[in-house]
């Protein structure tokens, strides 16, 4: 005869372990092992690594001649690295040009920022990427859906909550703000992986660069991770998840912007200090 025992119970999920911050697995979105590139003489890149995580604003910053530039050209296609490899979603690509970026979701607002001023907002959205005509029209005569494009437009603006009166009206009566604003919504309408934006807080007053600010941090709710160049360090410490800063054409170190002080940062920058000086805590892993 069987002995009665006590009715098994699942233990409460409350009881149960629960996986650390430190053994949870993070995704790396895009990351770079070993970037070599050099101009004649000049070693731009002299092994960089990098790595973006899922769901991140990160900081990309570096005196003048650090190599932060080439290194953000080789992510997003601008330039072919001579050596090393970089990885999208763990799987290893090859970009040849900016085309090749785009077509994997990675997308890049420039510090020019690249618009067409005479041209409408919604015609600057679809720039080069123009909506055709369903059926003959856009097949045959490739005929533009303007209206598609319009209502598309306006979604996407009314989505990043970019307030301006009118998709019709051209870029040129915008403010500067107001254009970065259609830059960025412009990447981030396109973007399935990453967007990466060089200075945008550049040449703008306080309100605006407010107003930026907090656009970037509406494209990373909106599931996209961004890299943000910047030589503004009271923005970088205002926005950044993590700063990645690049010295001699290597990483120098990642810090955590909420461990760390500015002056600290600056020192590990221009060489002052070294990562191994830094507290543990400053460090992010």
């Amino acid at each position: 005869m069987e002995p009665n025992l006590p009715p098994q119970s699942n233990p409460p999920l409350s009881n149960l372990p629960m996986p650390s911050p430190e053994t949870t697995p993070v995704k790396l979105v895009l990351e770079a092992k070993g970037l070599v590139k050099r101009y004649g003489q000049v070693t731009a890149l002299d092994g960089a690594d990098f790595q973006l995580r899922d769901g991140e604003i990160l900081a990309v910053i570096g005196d003048n001649g650090a190599g932060k530039s080439t290194l953000i050209k080789a992510l997003s296609g601008a330039i072919i690295p001579d050596e090393g490899e970089i990885y999208l979603d763990g799987q290893q690509v090859h970009f040849r040009s900016p085309i090749d970026a785009r077509h994997k979701g990675i997308e890049t607002v420039y510090q020019d920022l690249a618009v067409a001023p005479a041209m409408t907002i919604a015609e600057n959205l679809f720039l080069g990427r123009e909506i055709l005509r369903p059926g003959i029209f856009g097949r045959f005569f490739r005929l533009i859906d303007k209206k598609k494009m319009l209502e598309d437009a306006i979604a996407y603006m009314q989505d990043l909550k970019i307030g301006i009166r009118s998709m019709k009206q051209a870029v040129e009566t915008l403010s500067g703000g107001q254009r970065q604003g259609v830059a960025v919504a412009r990447s981030a309408a396109f973007a399935r992986h990453v967007v990466i934006m060089d200075e945008p807080t550049a040449a703008l007053g306080v309100k605006e660069s407010n107003m930026v600010l907090e656009l970037i941090r509406r494209v990373r709710e909106s599931g996209l991770p961004v890299i943000i160049i910047s030589h503004n360090m009271p923005h970088v410490f205002d926005i950044a998840d993590r700063i990645h800063i690049q010295r001699l054409g290597r990483r120098a170190a990642v810090v955590n912007p909420k461990h760390i002080s500015m002056s600290d940062t600056v020192a590990v920058m221009t060489g002052a200090k070294k990562a191994e000086e830094l507290p543990p805590e400053a460090l992010a892993h």
